[in-house]
């Protein structure tokens, strides 16, 4: 087994993490405490090629990688969590969507516009009475012919107020269940279209999450990915790609806890020396870095699958549950090892514990993810199987 990186691995890495500490750090604290937007410095990361990672040179994409996309979200959630999040449903379930599923005509018109920042774009799934239940959609796409009418709300929509490109899972045939759903290519800017005020949330306060309404929203059905009814099985696709991104998020902000309180308990002196040097803050940093190396080799692991074209459903949401877990175990246990200064949003590590919270919620909550796992263990495919 090889687990080095590669040279232009590292170099994504090593730029991601530059990029976070001297372009994201510096304003990252305002723009939490005023939910502002960082819209110019999604705009640099589409220029840097951080928002079109996995998609091909022929769309315009810079086809780094997944294991470089998941190299670049853990550097960058280090950081900013709200810009992370953007990038993670840029890459993962948008741009990756559009790519694998849809027409040529659909690829060559959006995924340009995607891949370089031009455009944002916003995955639509989540509506008042359809989180964890992916099959309840309200939101209905009449088909009319060459076309499609769409009526519903979505929730929770990361990017709803900014993105220029929708991606709006929706049921065309309610008779059919989940056999009845479509994901259907919406332009934000279509007439009929109107979002909600700003949520204002626990964490990653800056990130453009909304609700999206749609009132008779006129698409041509030429914009439909995949077949009629595929738009369930679409989703819970790119779901399981998503689940990487988030998971690579999780071990940023559990890195990025990390870090800081390593830096801070070299720095800070009680009973006449570094309190590094005492067992019980020692002791906790020896605990934090063991957790974080666990949680990246199942993240990278199953980037690498993915990579390599193997199932790494099981492995995504094995690694969504342990990163996100232990995200919160230390973001919290970097706060104790700063004491009360961990207290105050000038050590920004108040803000990673709040940023971590999400990671168990978003691309399916944790029980989600208990629930894909006991699954594929009732069906005997067992996590160490998928090894050879």
């Amino acid at each position: 087994m090889d687990f080095s990186l590669s040279e232009e691995q590292l170099m994504i890495q090593k730029a991601a993490r530059d990029f976070a500490q001297n372009e994201l750090k510096p304003g990252v604290i305002e723009r939490d405490s005023h939910k502002t937007h960082p819209t110019a410095l999604l705009k640099t990361m589409g220029e840097m090629g951080f928002l079109g990672m996995l998609v091909k040179s022929e769309y315009g994409g810079s086809e780094m990688g997944v294991l470089a996309y998941v190299l670049a979200m853990e550097e960058i959630s280090k950081v900013d969590n709200s810009c992370s999040v953007a990038m993670s449903v840029q890459n993962s379930l948008v741009c990756d969507g559009v790519q694998k599923y849809a027409s040529e005509e659909l690829k060559k018109n959006y995924l340009p516009q995607l891949a370089s920042g031009e455009k944002i774009g916003a995955f639509l799934l989540s509506e008042p009475e359809a989180g964890s239940d992916a099959t309840s959609q309200r939101t209905t796409a009449i088909d009319n012919g060459d076309h499609y009418l769409i009526n519903g709300t979505k929730n929770w929509i990361t990017n709803g107020k900014f993105a220029g490109v929708y991606i709006v899972i929706a049921q065309t045939d309610a008779d059919k269940g989940h056999r009845g759903i479509n994901a259907i290519i919406v332009d934000a800017d279509s007439d009929g279209i109107t979002t909600g005020e700003l949520e204002d949330k626990l964490g990653i306060r800056s990130s453009d999450t909304c609700s999206v309404m749609f009132q008779d929203v006129k698409v041509p059905k030429s914009n439909r990915i995949g077949d009629d009814g595929f738009g369930f099985k679409f989703a819970m696709s790119v779901l399981d790609g998503g689940r990487i991104g988030i998971a690579a998020q999780a071990l940023g902000i559990s890195g990025g806890a990390y870090e800081l309180a390593e830096i801070y308990a070299g720095e800070r002196k009680a009973f006449g020396k570094p309190i590094n040097e005492h067992q019980a803050i020692s002791f906790k940093l020896a605990e934090m870095a063991t957790q974080i190396e666990a949680a990246k080799m199942m993240v990278y692991r199953a980037a690498w699958m993915k990579d390599k074209g193997m199932d790494y459903s099981q492995a995504a949401a094995m690694a969504k549950l342990f990163a996100s877990d232990i995200a919160q175990t230390i973001t919290n246990e970097a706060i104790q090892i700063h004491g009360g200064y961990g207290y105050v949003k000038e050590y920004h590590v108040e803000r990673l514990m709040r940023d971590a919270k999400i990671t168990q919620i978003y691309e399916g909550t944790s029980e989600i993810q208990k629930l894909v796992i006991s699954r594929n263990i009732r069906k005997g495919t067992l996590y160490l199987k998928t090894v050879v």
